[in-house]
């Protein structure tokens, strides 16, 4: 497993347009679909990457906590499933059901949203304001598995709270996430 970085692109784009089919109701889902009025967070995770593992208790709880308060979250898989098969559909059902997501969870086949959107490794995390300009590419916090720092979400927190109270997201102090690289289809 490669560690890889999230990578550094100037922020300010448009939240790229995208039509996954949902793997829990196979049903097609857009971003119009689940964004959110006061911002929408894109998150690329899959099944079997350690680091996702390591926080994805935290996701579903920062799911839970922060869409009532007006923001729209969706998890995209684009992993090459031929040579990762757990992080297949069927599979990423199964999880999705299993730990009660609360978001949809999307498959990404031809790996093209991935591309769009810039993610490298698993978790990438792109979170868009109420205009779904991108605000944030940074982690979610400062946990990785082994470091025995503990998985609290307190950056992506931080940047959710801010969007909520108007206040500017600081570019300069966003520290890359970090995890697998997106496994691409070869």
């Amino acid at each position: 497993m490669a560690l890889t970085p999230t990578t550094k692109i100037k922020l300010g784009f448009t939240a790229p347009v995208f039509s996954l089919t949902d793997v829990v109701t196979n049903e097609l889902v857009t971003f119009q679909d689940i964004r959110g009025d006061n911002g929408t967070l894109v998150m690329f995770i899959c099944n079997h990457c350690p680091y996702v593992i390591h926080v994805r208790e935290q996701l579903l709880a920062l799911a839970n906590d922060y869409k009532n308060e007006g923001f729209g979250f969706v998890a995209i898989s684009s992993n090459d499933v031929a040579n990762y098969p757990q992080d297949s559909p069927e599979k990423m059902k199964e999880l999705a059901l299993s730990e009660n997501f609360p978001f949809p969870y999307l498959y990404d086949k031809t790996q093209e949203v991935a591309r769009v959107y810039n993610a490298a490794c698993t978790p990438d995390f792109a979170l868009f304001d109420a205009e779904d300009k991108c605000v944030y590419r940074g982690r979610l916090d400062g946990a990785t598995p082994g470091n025995d720092v503990p998985v609290t979400g307190d950056s992506m927190r931080k940047v959710l709270d801010l969007l909520l109270i108007g206040e500017k997201i600081n570019e300069e102090g966003q520290v890359p996430s970090l995890g697998c690289g997106i496994k691409w289809i070869s």
